[in-house]
């Protein structure tokens, strides 16, 4: 008989070599996200911040700048998380930048 090699078809992981090098390539980023709540009410979440930088401090100015509430939330997988009340994004990421907190390559923004 001849012999045929039968390949069983798996699911396709697209992040399965970023797993195996322990990160997102050489270089670590910011997320700024938008989670959308209840009618028109949104969430601004900002992860992957640098851990020798003080979050408190800049969640008080952050919201003192952009006039909302917001609070500093630890997760279990993901660290230290701010969250801002409304569609911050584009503040988040134009302050970060203006106060030489991080580069603008750095900054990855998701969302609609």
């Amino acid at each position: 008989m001849v012999g045929l090699e039968i390949e069983i078809p798996c699911a396709f992981d697209p992040f399965a070599d970023a797993k195996q090098s322990g990160g997102a390539g050489t270089k670590e980023y910011v997320h700024i996200r938008i989670q959308q709540r209840n009618g028109k009410k949104s969430l601004t979440t900002v992860q992957g911040l640098p851990k020798e930088l003080s979050y408190e401090r800049i969640l008080k100015t952050l919201k003192k700048d952009f006039c909302c509430n917001g609070n500093v939330v630890q997760d279990k997988e993901l660290g230290k998380v701010i969250q801002l009340q409304g569609d911050q994004r584009k503040n988040v990421q134009n302050f970060l930048v203006n106060q030489n907190l991080l580069k603008k390559d750095q900054i990855k923004i998701h969302g609609f």
